[in-house]
């Protein structure tokens, strides 16, 4: 016998696990209604691709395509009936609704590739035109006709209801509007009908259907073969601008971007989280597109320090709820701390302001690099100068200097009366040649004699 191996998990191949998950859904009597218009889409496709190359018909190729379509929306819709039985797992901790947008983007992607290749070869055919057989080519305009309106308006496709309402009009909706208006201001019972917008599905199969039909007729009266290339390219363009709308908002849910029209629900919502009690301030904010209809976000919220997390939590997600499905919410309480002015101890007599003098010194720089007007670096490139009142610059160091006498109010100025002889006394202390009392100018050794020279000499 061999070993016996405990708690081994069997690993299963990448065509198990879809067996195993196709079951899964097949189990569900939902599934049966599709799994049946998938085979008989199969079959439609089949007959469709036969009349396509017995007419020589680039025009039913093109229509084809669009059954073939219909084939991945079915696909599609089965995705989201299997979304709906899976359950979020530590791998996927926000579901498996994403699958759906992917399955969306990836089907709508595939039918503007099919109108590349249409494109491509219409082209090819303006420079040498085959000859067209209409046998089946009415016959198989209108089984196509008929299954891909049968499947649309039978099976409720949940992804792309959503997305044929959410995303923006393709240029075939707007013309129909326009012409929509147009008769429903004739006969305004069609205005259920024809507005606010048709399906755009629905409308690309009439449309397409409608010119078959004139590419029949003129192919039967005239024998004209160019029309059948000129159909193709209308029918690839109608596809092409049907789907790229579709594509652009499935791709921009798949990088996780905020939809436009819930901003500002958001900016309001947001505005009342912040004006609740306790929450200081809300940041961080994030939000995105989940799946269609579903939106996810996280935010951090600062509240007080005196605040019950649980309240504020409740509250937030109370708010938020109504518009954030799944919704992740971090509070953190307010550990503000208010700096100190100073870390070390300052002296008692550097508060007395009588006591000391703060003097800018100028910067040392060359006589001949200085504006004789400004007193300024003259240079274009150097720095501007800096004007500052009783306080050094950014790049000057201040001088204090110690002033050993008392003066009243603690500014330099004599209070009372003085001699005449003084009022010419007065001027500002240079440093290094000592501080006498008021403000005296720097010539100290003239005496108070007047007429004398420098010696004490009367003069001639």
């Amino acid at each position: 016998m061999g070993t016996i191996h405990l708690f081994r998990k069997s690993q299963r191949s990448l065509v198990g696990k879809l067996t195993h998950e196709f079951r899964l859904v097949a189990a569900d009597r939902r599934s049966w209604k599709i799994l049946l218009f998938g085979a008989i889409n199969l079959i439609c496709i089949g007959f469709l691709l036969m009349w396509c190359s017995s007419t020589n018909s680039i025009a039913l190729t093109a229509y084809t395509y669009l059954t073939i379509f219909d084939l991945f929306s079915l696909v599609t819709c089965l995705i989201s009936y299997w979304v709906m039985m899976k359950k979020p797992s530590p791998v996927y901790s926000f579901g498996f609704e994403r699958f759906e947008v992917l399955a969306v983007f990836a089907s709508t992607v595939l039918a503007q590739l099919g109108a590349l290749f249409i494109l491509k070869e219409s082209a090819e055919r303006f420079l040498e035109q085959p000859e067209i057989h209409t046998g089946r080519l009415l016959v198989g305009t209108f089984v196509a006709l008929f299954f891909n309106l049968f499947t649309m308006l039978s099976i409720r496709n949940k992804p792309f209801a959503y997305v044929s309402e959410a995303a923006s009009t393709s240029w075939l909706q707007e013309h129909v509007a326009d012409l929509s208006r147009s008769i429903c201001g004739i006969i305004p019972g069609l205005s259920s009908i024809f507005l606010p917008r048709m399906n755009p599905f629905v409308l690309i199969d009439i449309a397409g259907a409608l010119a078959l039909c004139i590419t029949y007729m003129l192919i039967e009266i005239n024998n004209y073969f160019a029309v059948d290339t000129a159909s193709a390219i209308a029918i690839a363009l109608m596809t092409f601008g049907t789907m790229y709308p579709m594509s652009v908002y499935s791709g921009k849910v798949l990088l996780q971007t905020t939809p436009p029209h819930v901003i500002g629900q958001l900016d309001k919502l947001l505005r009342e989280v912040s004006t609740l009690d306790g929450v200081l301030e809300v940041r961080n904010e994030h939000f995105w597109t989940l799946g269609f209809g579903t939106l996810a976000g996280s935010v951090h919220v600062r509240i007080r320090r005196d605040a019950n997390e649980q309240m504020v939590l409740a509250h937030v997600t109370n708010r938020l709820y109504t518009l954030v499905s799944t919704l992740t919410v971090q509070i953190f309480k307010d550990d503000w701390i208010r700096p100190t002015l100073s870390s070390v101890p300052i002296a008692n007599n550097m508060l007395n302001l009588s006591d000391h003098h703060i003097i800018p010194m100028p910067s040392l720089k060359a006589a001949d690099n200085l504006n004789p007007v400004t007193s300024t670096p003259a240079k274009p490139s150097s720095p501007p100068p800096e004007f500052s009142f009783n306080t050094p610059g950014k790049n000057v160091n201040p001088v204090i200097l110690l002033n050993t006498q008392t003066r009243p109010y603690g500014l330099g100025f004599n209070h009372g009366s003085a001699p005449y002889s003084s009022v010419f006394n007065q001027g500002f202390g240079i440093p290094g040649m000592g501080a006498t009392q008021g403000f005296r100018t720097g010539f100290t050794n003239v005496t108070g004699r007047y007429g004398t020279n420098t010696y004490g000499q009367p003069r001639p």
